[in-house]
């Protein structure tokens, strides 16, 4: 028996223990092109086709965002302006709302002015017509009271009525002579 464990040891020595016999290197070599075939039949053209879909997809979304940025672009200058006209308007109205509230603001004052107008030519006439009318009271009264001074430094009565109406006339045609005279 020690011879054959000897003769197990020679035959082991002779042969390199990293190098798998030959028919273990046959049969995984045709395994390897077994399970190669398989993957290269089935699984990737599956995975090829899995990936093209999957580019597709991701081109279609890429080309979806261009075409989104686009419109956006394309919304945005169209806001951009509609803001612009918008605000031109907006200027114009302004415009005429100011030129519109200065012919108002000119309007009530040539009113107001016309207004002044006939109130102090109203004021005027009335004030002139209260004087004739004080002046008429005056003479009338100034006339009673001449006569009645009169009469008691004449010591007679001056009863007749056109004769003192006369007098108190001269008297006031004097007075205002020299009222004018004294100007």
């Amino acid at each position: 028996m020690f011879n054959a464990v000897i003769a197990a040891a020679a035959e082991t020595e002779t042969r390199n223990p990293l190098l798998p016999e030959l028919y273990d290197i046959i049969w995984s070599g045709l395994i390897f092109v077994v399970i190669l075939f398989f993957f290269w039949k089935l699984v990737l053209p599956r995975m090829q086709k899995l990936l093209d879909e999957r580019a597709d997809a991701i081109e279609g979304n890429i080309a979806k965002a261009d075409d989104a940025q686009r419109k956006a672009e394309a919304a945005l200058e169209q806001y951009t302006a509609q803001l612009a006209d918008a605000r031109a308007e907006a200027g114009k109205i302004r415009e005429v709302a100011r030129a519109d509230g200065q012919k108002i603001v000119a309007e009530h004052r040539e009113q107001a002015v016309a207004e002044a107008a006939r109130v102090t030519a109203s004021a005027k006439v009335q004030i002139e017509a209260e004087r004739q009318a004080a002046v008429v009271s005056l003479r009338s009264e100034v006339g009673t009271l001449a006569i009645d001074l009169a009469s008691g430094v004449i010591g007679e009565s001056l009863t007749d009525d056109a004769k003192a109406s006369a007098i108190v006339d001269r008297f006031l045609a004097d007075l205002e002579a020299s009222e004018k005279a004294a100007k």
